[in-house]
């Protein structure tokens, strides 16, 4: 191979044809890859993923090499890898939130299926991968998220602006900025509200909140199809909406009614993730039980024609953990359900991707 031969010219023409697995375009012309450079049989370039949390990054990288050796010898192939989140665009009447790039709503139909465990969880996980995440507690009337990070009881910082506007500092977390009504309110205090002032407060946290610059927000929503729900989705653009079930009819029976009612708001359902899908008793790591049936998840995302982003299995670690305000993700990675919930983390934040670069018609 001569030198001329090895330049940063012939390194973009050998790579136009690699394209990034989901969004199925060429990195070269979705400008991904950059800072190219050659040196002697040495070779260095930049790879600009979508997202920090790519599941395929190493699937990307491998290609890219295989790619430029087929020019010829090379010694070396140094990749830098970083991220550069994009922002989703919505319908053009909703308004966005400074900073902030991508809303992910996390939604049921009904109470009991563990949305706020998989919001949690998904939060913590995509912060580990070097995202910058924050966490909407939506669920005015029974906030727990802050019980579930660890943060109960903690005050929040309220700065009032000189124009006399005040703004909420989120409670930091796991990496994971938090808002809630819980640390607003008296442990036991309940709210006695109706639909307008759960409107307010909504409103308040979404703009009010000292956000900073935040890849994706997760917004815990409470169960059902009624006013949080609305209020989100018609204030906002939500870059799409995560459906949690469990494997039970009920459940996924209410389920399909909360997803219906997202898309009937112009809101992208990015999938369904089936949480409780098997126990797995501590003492027998190799034995599974359906206590709440089994494959009702992936029919029900196969009868909508939406993704099955995962299945995550119940284990006592992951009650006992949420319970000590320590998601599964962040006090034991190796557990089933962990990994179950960081995989469907990944595969959340490629989708997201790709709905932001490809944006659905306006409605």
């Amino acid at each position: 191979m001569t030198a001329t031969t090895l330049s940063p010219e012939a390194i973009l023409d050998v790579l136009r044809p690699v394209c990034d697995p989901e969004l199925r375009k060429s990195l070269v012309e979705l400008n991904m890859i950059r800072n190219v450079t050659v040196e002697g049989q040495n070779v260095a370039f930049t790879l600009v993923l979508t997202t920090p949390a790519c599941p395929l990054r190493e699937f990307i990288v491998d290609e890219c090499k295989d790619a430029i050796r087929t020019l010829g010898p090379v010694d070396a192939i140094d990749v830098e890898v970083t991220a550069e989140t994009p922002q989703s665009v919505g319908l053009p009447d909703r308004q966005g939130i400074d900073g902030v790039r991508n809303i992910i709503a996390v939604a049921s139909g009904k109470g009991g299926v563990g949305k706020s465990t998989v919001s949690a969880n998904l939060a913590v996980a995509l912060a580990q991968t070097g995202a910058r995440v924050g966490i909407l507690d939506a669920d005015i009337y029974g906030p727990n998220m802050p019980l579930m990070l660890g943060v109960q009881g903690q005050p929040v910082e309220v700065e009032k602006t000189p124009q006399g506007q005040e703004r909420l500092h989120p409670v930091e977390a796991h990496g994971v900025k938090l808002v809630s009504m819980s640390f607003l309110i008296d442990r036991d205090q309940p709210v006695i509200w109706r639909g307008p002032m759960l409107n307010g407060i909504i409103r308040r946290f979404l703009y009010d909140a000292v956000w900073g610059e935040l890849d994706y927000l997760i917004v815990d929503m409470p169960p059902g199809t009624g006013d949080a729900q609305l209020t989100l989705a018609q204030a906002v653009p939500i870059a799409g909406a995560v459906i949690v079930t469990t494997p039970q009819t009920v459940a996924l029976h209410d389920a399909r009614k909360g997803l219906k009612m997202f898309e009937q708001l112009g809101v992208p359902i990015i999938g369904i993730v089936e949480n409780m899908s098997y126990f797995i008793p501590p003492d027998r790591p190799d034995v599974r039980y359906d206590l709440f049936g089994s494959g009702g998840g992936e029919k029900t995302a196969g009868e909508l024609n939406v993704p099955l982003l995962g299945t995550v299995p119940l284990e006592i670690a992951l009650r006992e953990q949420s319970d000590r305000g320590l998601p599964i993700a962040v006090s034991n990675p190796d557990s089933a359900s962990a990994l179950a919930l960081t995989q469907i983390a990944k595969t959340v934040a490629g989708k997201v991707s790709v709905l932001a670069l490809q944006p659905q018609p306006m409605t």
